[in-house]
């Protein structure tokens, strides 16, 4: 029997210490399939946001050397700049009309879907199409001509061009959203296929009709995808831009009834080159939407059920 002899001054490796170096083999490898994704955000997400930031506090105008002004930028938003707080009142009234109506009848449409027993994938496939397309320039011009005077609507309504009325252009605008209601279909259907046939089965037992197994039923068990959809809906409503710019032609009209905060927010940036002022209005919007975000997460413990926990 042979033995191997350990050279004078080298010590055995441990089973620690080989632990400890396989898991820094491990993170190597994670941080090397990272990296692309680190300088990326690096660079064209973080890099950006801090340099926006700092814009915010300057007079900055695309051509010169941005000067430092502190607080002005600010301050003359929301105490001397009227059509901002028009902006704002438009896009809260847009986001009040977009997302329930385009929550509400992608929910409809997926309760379809589910019920139907053949050509399911057809008709999924064909109502997420305008998901694909709702977003394009050249659709939300198609969307302008049907609602112009003259128009589809117009003739089958005789009620004039939406498009050229304050009361009804926002209105035409925020049917073009709901018009795209194709993903949170898609999300809803899915969740509404994971909701347990016993459970319909238990409440027709008990006498419960249709409506009251949607209410006592379906509502409780897709509440968390409800909760998805709503925040991630209500997030891209806040964004809106190309179907406001589209149907306004780019000037917010008619009377800023159109006026998003995206798109004034374009106006001060790229038309009047105030780029500080842009950069200011920016953070605040992204101030809003976590604000709003987290106000959304709060309440949702009052009514959104996961029955993991059996928690509402």
């Amino acid at each position: 029997m042979t033995t191997t002899a350990i050279p004078t001054g080298e010590k055995p490796a441990t089973a620690p210490t080989t632990r400890r170096r396989a898991k820094r083999e491990r993170q190597g490898a994670a941080w090397v399939f990272l990296s692309p994704w680190v300088l990326g955000a690096s660079v064209l997400t973080l890099l950006p946001m801090a340099v926006s930031l700092y814009l915010s506090f300057t007079d900055y105008n695309l051509f010169d050397p941005p000067h430092w002004v502190g607080l002005r930028n600010y301050t003359q938003m929301f105490t001397e700049d009227p059509r901002y707080w028009r902006s704002v009142t438009t896009t809260l009234m847009y986001v009040v009309i977009a997302v329930p109506l385009q929550l509400a009848l992608a929910l409809v449409v997926a309760l379809a879907l589910k019920s139907m027993k053949r050509g399911k994938a057809f008709y999924r496939s064909a109502f997420y199409a305008p998901s694909l397309l709702g977003a394009s320039m050249s659709i939300a011009l198609v969307w302008r001509a049907v609602f112009n005077d003259g128009g589809t609507v117009d003739n089958l309504l005789g009620t004039g061009g939406w498009v050229n009325r304050p009361g009804w252009a926002l209105l035409a605008v925020a049917l073009l959203t709901v018009w795209q209601f194709g993903a949170p279909m898609v999300i809803f259907l899915a969740g509404l296929q994971q909701i347990p046939a016993e459970l319909y089965e238990a409440a027709a037992v008990d006498g419960a009709g249709t409506w009251r197994q949607f209410l006592s039923v379906t509502v409780p068990m897709l509440s968390p995808v409800l909760f998805f959809n709503l925040v991630l809906q209500t997030i891209q409503a806040f964004q809106v831009f190309t179907p406001a710019f589209a149907v306004s032609a780019g000037k917010g009209g008619p009377a800023d009834s159109t006026l998003v905060y995206t798109m004034y927010l374009y106006d001060r940036g790229f038309v009047a080159s105030h780029m500080g002022y842009a950069s200011a209005m920016a953070w605040v919007l992204l101030l809003v939407i976590g604000i709003v975000t987290a106000v959304l997460f709060r309440t949702s413990r009052s009514w959104v059920f996961y029955a993991s926990e059996g928690e509402r």
